[in-house]
């Protein structure tokens, strides 16, 4: 492995270690020596890497918002058609729902602790990643409205990203099996745009990321 390799797989490996103690224990509730005993180097190691932990913070919260996006318009633009970059999009999130859990919690948590242009870009990249199931979604489903195709984007989001709070309990799928579950009910969901009451102008206001 070269050296520039076993850096990045080092910084990958404190980065999840750190979204997962931050997700436990709260972003002040864990020290730099505690996320370097997790990965076994001194915690001033830790300060070749990163400058310290808002550093780990923003990479965290920017990075799963750039990679979201990114991997979002590659299905799009390899889909064969609107219905199969749809559940590419709903296959995509899945996974980081079910595989990234503590950075969900992070984002619900912390995001106000980055710096302004650390949110703001956190924030930007959110926006269009909305944007790009939004123009997907609008073109499954062309009778829907674009306040309606954002509305159920936005419930759909909700309704992946609620994985934290399923726990560990035994009762629960397996992976495979959750992934199938939310894989349903997102589509359920979107179903719904078929037919209904049309969203007047002010509803889109109470819907945020």
């Amino acid at each position: 492995m070269s050296p520039t390799k076993a850096v990045e797989n080092r910084r990958e490996q404190i980065l999840r270690e750190a979204a997962r103690l931050f997700a436990e224990r709260g972003f002040h509730g864990v020290g730099v020596d505690e996320i370097g005993a997790a990965v076994g180097i001194s915690g001033p190691g830790l300060y070749r890497h990163f400058a310290g932990k808002d550093a780990m913070l923003a990479e965290l919260l920017v990075g799963i918002s750039d990679r979201l996006l990114s991997a979002g318009r590659m299905r799009v633009a390899e889909a064969a058609d609107p219905a199969e970059a749809l559940d590419a999009l709903i296959r995509g999130h899945i996974d980081f729902a079910i595989d990234d859990r503590p950075l969900i919690t992070l984002h619900d948590r912390e995001l106000d602790r980055l710096r302004d242009s650390d949110r703001k870009l956190v924030r930007q990249l959110q926006r269009q990643y909305v944007e790009e199931w939004v123009a997907v979604v609008r073109r499954v489903y062309p009778d829907a409205t674009e306040l309606e195709a954002r509305a159920a984007v936005h419930a759909v989001f909700g309704l992946l990203n609620s994985t934290p709070h399923l726990g560990a309990q035994s009762g629960l799928p397996d992976r495979a099996g959750m992934a199938a579950l939310l894989h349903r009910l997102a589509l359920s969901a979107l179903e719904a745009l078929d037919g209904g009451p049309a969203l007047d102008s002010d509803d889109d206001r109470r819907v945020t990321f």
